[in-house]
């Protein structure tokens, strides 16, 4: 049984994150979602007293789910579920000293996601190759579900969005002519932290063709308002596009339905997600200077370029061994080095050459 004290302390933080810190509501409700975990484990026990409940909270992630989903958790659902409880139980101890004047820092930075279900695989993402098996696969003309599907697989790896902010982009945020999405709040969008963005389409013909054809034909019977992913209902057995607003649940009703689609072409399913993933590493892997990098960057509608490298700089193991086979092969011939890393380089004083040459080691040891 949840202890009532407990509860009202999650429900002040999470107050805190809306009021104070001025996170958006979707970004609250994950964080609840991610500290039910911590309050279902500490059950009747004063969060003040936890260090001591057996089993850790670790054994009980590895155990437990609360989506409905079999099996564990994944690791990156693991991993924001470590981080939310460790930021808010140092939020407690700052908040209330005296309260919580008996938890060991030390537990709390000792917090860690379950070792037996950590992924020890390859950064994952979803191919072009994987991307082009969906957009060819033969579809009836009549079931415009699935063909919504499969468009929407191509437009999610062209433009790297977030799966909420695709199922709620109105077709007139679309360009397909200057290949750009207005990813804006203004619009309806469903943005990360109400960002608002215009972002650019890749240039691959194969899957802009997929796309175009969904495209018309959302354009010729639905307003521009209308999703471009949008609802489906069935009318006497026949489906019907629908200018229905989408639900509050709209990204997790798109990951069901790509689901169907992997599963239909006989492909192991992946999230939503792992097309953006997709996005980022076949950018990256065709930028070539600093500028690309950067663009890439901002396409993704990150705020730094560190998160970006951080996230998405893990390659698969083939690309970086033709990358370095690559090195080895070039390396009789003259260095050509990026001018705009060497302005960037020439910018920096003699403090700051000194920490990224460390920095720059440190890299290149891993």
């Amino acid at each position: 049984m949840v202890n009532r004290q407990n509860y009202r302390l999650v429900k002040e933080y999470l107050a805190y994150q809306s009021e104070i810190s001025q996170l958006d509501a979707r970004s609250v409700e994950r964080y609840w979602f991610y500290l039910k975990y911590l309050l279902l484990w500490a059950d009747a026990v004063l969060l003040g007293r936890i260090a001591n409940v057996r089993p850790t909270f670790s054994t009980f992630l590895a155990t437990i789910r609360l989506d409905g989903e079999s099996g564990s958790l994944s690791s990156a659902t693991l991993k924001k579920i470590i981080q939310t409880v460790k930021r808010f139980m140092t939020w407690l101890k700052m908040t209330y000293p005296r309260e919580f004047r008996e938890m060991p820092v030390a537990w709390i930075e000792a917090l860690r996601p379950p070792r037996s279900v950590e992924q020890t695989s390859e950064h994952e993402f979803v191919t072009l190759d994987e991307v082009l098996q969906l957009s060819t696969l033969k579809i009836d003309e009549d079931n415009l579900a699935l063909r919504r599907d499969q468009a929407g697989t191509a437009m999610l790896f062209l433009s790297g969005m977030r799966a909420t902010a695709f199922g709620t982009l109105p077709i007139g945020a679309v360009n397909l002519t200057d290949r750009t999405v207005k990813q804006w709040p203004a619009l309806g969008v469903a943005t990360k932290n109400d960002k608002s963005a215009t972002t650019y389409l890749l240039d691959i013909p194969e899957l802009l063709s997929v796309v175009q054809v969904w495209d018309a034909l959302v354009r010729a019977q639905l307003p521009s308002t209308a999703m471009w992913y949008t609802p489906i209902v069935s009318q006497w057995g026949v489906q019907v596009l629908s200018a229905e607003s989408p639900g509050a649940n709209r990204g997790q009703a798109v990951a069901k339905r790509l689901r169907h689609l992997f599963e239909v072409a006989g492909l192991p399913a992946r999230s939503p997600h792992k097309f953006r993933h997709g996005h980022a590493v076949y950018a990256l892997q065709h930028a070539k200077t600093m500028a690309d990098y950067k663009a890439v960057s901002m396409n993704l509608m990150h705020e730094d370029i560190r998160v970006t490298d951080g996230i998405y700089a893990p390659l698969a193991g083939n690309e970086v061994r033709k990358r370095i086979a690559g090195l080895t092969a070039s390396s009789t011939g003259p260095l050509i080095v990026d001018s705009d890393l060497t302005a960037f380089v020439g910018s920096l004083s003699k403090g700051q050459l000194s920490e990224a040459l460390i920095a720059i080691g440190q890299r290149l040891a891993h």
